[in-house]
């Protein structure tokens, strides 16, 4: 269902507000590689939290805590306490989609469970730090990116422009959303990573009007900020089914480059998008983040 204009004001701030964060950390890359700036003892440029990165409004005041993302380390614990009534709910039960590495066209492949995952069982199975070498995870409320749908000009892009705060049509019946940084201080791409569970059919419609967008949109205007430059990407060929493409964000003067990789597993979606404006020519979704999340997806829902 698309949503007002009261809507596309919120969605706007949020497209500033990681603006501010990719801004932020593209200045401590560049500090620490020309040696200048804040150190530590060690005489490198200290690099913000994930969280640091992406909880900052556009005006520079603090982002409002999201009280979903407070509860996650109790979700954690209390995950395996749950998880019987969670697994009636939720198609535990029935056999699951196929593994991540199965090569597509198995017989189980494409397998869903009964129906969409619940909040929690997206939150069990969305990435920690730990998870995968090299980075760090933000799981409190300001990785919250995920924002509402405003209208996109022309409206064959629309698909491609709801995605960049991960809203789709059909929503999603519950969603997460983390961010995730580098550990290395001279990394200044800025990821986040998303997972989206839908009712039946929901996750194949969204799917199918990114796919279509990425062949016919190559350039939009979305809440007062102009996209250009979309390409779609070969497919990362995972899940039950992929897609990846680039854009160029135009927003509050800068110029941001920005990949996506989204991938079905079933009833859900898990979707990245990277920034990096100090290496706009190799912008890209890390590859091993995709493969540790799907597998920690396939481990938590079966």
């Amino acid at each position: 269902m698309r949503t007002g204009m009261g809507a596309g004001t919120g969605t706007g701030a949020r497209i500033a507000r990681s603006l501010v964060a990719v801004s932020a950390v593209a200045a401590l890359g560049c500090t620490a590689a020309c040696g200048g700036g804040g150190s530590g003892q060690d005489g490198k440029a200290s690099r913000p939290t994930a969280g640091e990165r992406t909880g900052t409004s556009s005006d520079g005041s603090p982002q409002p805590r999201d009280t979903r993302g407070a509860k996650d380390t109790q979700d954690t614990q209390d995950g395996q306490s749950t998880q019987d009534a969670q697994d009636a709910q939720d198609g535990q039960g029935t056999r699951g989609p196929r593994d991540p590495e199965t090569p597509r066209g198995t017989p189980d492949a494409g397998k869903a469970a009964a129906g969409p995952l619940s909040e929690a069982r997206l939150k069990k199975a969305a990435l920690v730090t730990g998870d995968v070498k090299g980075y760090e995870i933000d799981t409190s409320g300001a990785a919250d990116l995920l924002g509402g749908s405003a209208p996109a000009a022309p409206a064959r892009c629309q698909p491609i422009a709801d995605m960049f705060l991960f809203a789709t049509d059909p929503a999603p019946e519950n969603a997460v959303s983390r961010g995730v940084g580098a550990k290395d201080e001279l990394d200044a791409s800025v990821t986040t990573l998303a997972l989206l569970s839908y009712g039946p059919g929901g996750a194949e419609k969204v799917m199918d009007g990114l796919r279509a967008a990425t062949e016919d949109c190559t350039a939009y205007r979305h809440t007062g900020y102009e996209y250009k430059n979309v390409k779609g990407l070969p497919d990362p060929d995972r899940g039950d089914e992929s897609v990846a493409y680039r854009l160029l964000a135009s927003i509050e003067g800068a110029r941001v480059p920005v990949a996506y990789t989204v991938v079905r597993r079933g009833t859900t979606l898990v979707a990245f998008s990277s920034m990096n404006m100090l290496k706009a020519d190799r912008v890209e979704v890390p590859d091993e983040l995709v493969a540790a999340q799907l597998k920690k997806l396939a481990r938590t829902t079966g």
